[in-house]
């Protein structure tokens, strides 16, 4: 009972405490005149001052996030930096993507500075259906044609044979001119995998494009010194190799007759000045003496 007693006390002293009626009085210091006079208890102070605090964070709050205020706060990153970050993000992905394009094609490519040829890989792909095919009975393959096929074979060969326009387009398409003028010192050997004709020349002579195109490669190499690659249209690509000056970089547009480069004499597979010239059809390489005359 006791203890229920003292409880019931103490409530009522704090509740006496909360509730008690104080004056706040402002008086002229020289005439003690009242000029304001307010009464308050500590359970209003308390109340006033938690409202006002409230009062205050949620103004702030509203401030700094509606207002530039809020640009000036250390650490917190302004609309223009997050604009430059953005747009830096869109360039990387960008670049990105050009980069992966220019690794493509400088994959593709790769066979032509190498002087590698494609068609070896297709020739095993050949020879691997031609090893399977040969597993067949001679009896289930009829190699002889139907009469519709010998009628339908016929027309064909005959409309292509007269008609004229379709070949003289065809040759009319692009054009092409020799690079340089000279003596062709190791012509085109694709058993020797030399896909190439090599040109004796003197030490800077002017290299002309073939035809019109742009570079595509322009660099130096330690097996043959700097090289140039132009893409022509209709699938051709041209290659000069051994050239000791290039006038022309990655990217440039090059006219016929053009001077692309000088030639040169150093390298790994050098032997002399000379120039070593390629060209390629879709990705295969083609006997440039059949397109050109070099002499």
């Amino acid at each position: 009972m006791k203890n229920i007693l003292k409880d019931r006390i103490k409530k009522k002293k704090l509740k006496h405490k909360l509730t008690d009626k104080y004056r706040l009085v402002m008086l002229n210091e020289d005439t003690f005149e009242e000029r304001f006079s307010l009464k308050l208890s500590r359970l209003n102070v308390f109340v006033l001052g938690s409202l006002f605090i409230i009062f205050l964070i949620v103004s702030t709050s509203i401030l700094i996030a509606f207002t530039p205020i809020r640009y000036y706060i250390p650490g917190y990153s302004s609309a223009e930096l997050k604009t430059q970050a953005t747009n830096l993000v869109y360039k990387v992905d960008s670049l990105q993507n050009v980069i992966y394009l220019n690794d493509i094609k400088m994959e593709a490519m790769l066979p032509v500075i190498k002087g590698e040829d494609k068609a070896s890989k297709f020739v095993e792909k050949v020879d691997s259906l031609v090893q399977r095919d040969r597993l067949l009975k001679k009896s289930e393959i009829n190699l002889k044609p139907s009469k519709k096929d010998s009628i339908f074979r016929n027309d064909v060969e005959t409309s292509d044979r007269f008609n004229v326009f379709n070949n003289a387009s065809s040759n009319l398409d692009i054009v092409f001119f020799a690079p340089v003028k000279g003596y062709i010192t190791s012509g085109y050997n694709p058993k020797e995998k030399h896909y190439a004709v090599d040109i004796s020349l003197k030490k800077g002579t002017p290299i002309k494009a073939v035809a019109d195109g742009t570079i595509i490669f322009s660099a130096w190499t330690a097996e043959s010194e700097y090289v140039l690659i132009v893409e022509h249209k209709k699938g051709f690509t041209s290659v000069y190799k051994h050239n000791s000056v290039i006038l022309k970089r990655q990217g440039d547009v090059v006219r016929a007759g053009q001077v692309i480069a000088l030639s040169g004499s150093l390298g790994e597979l050098s032997t002399g000045p000379h120039l070593h010239f390629e060209l390629w059809s879709d990705g295969y390489p083609v006997n440039p003496t059949n397109y050109m005359a070099f002499e």
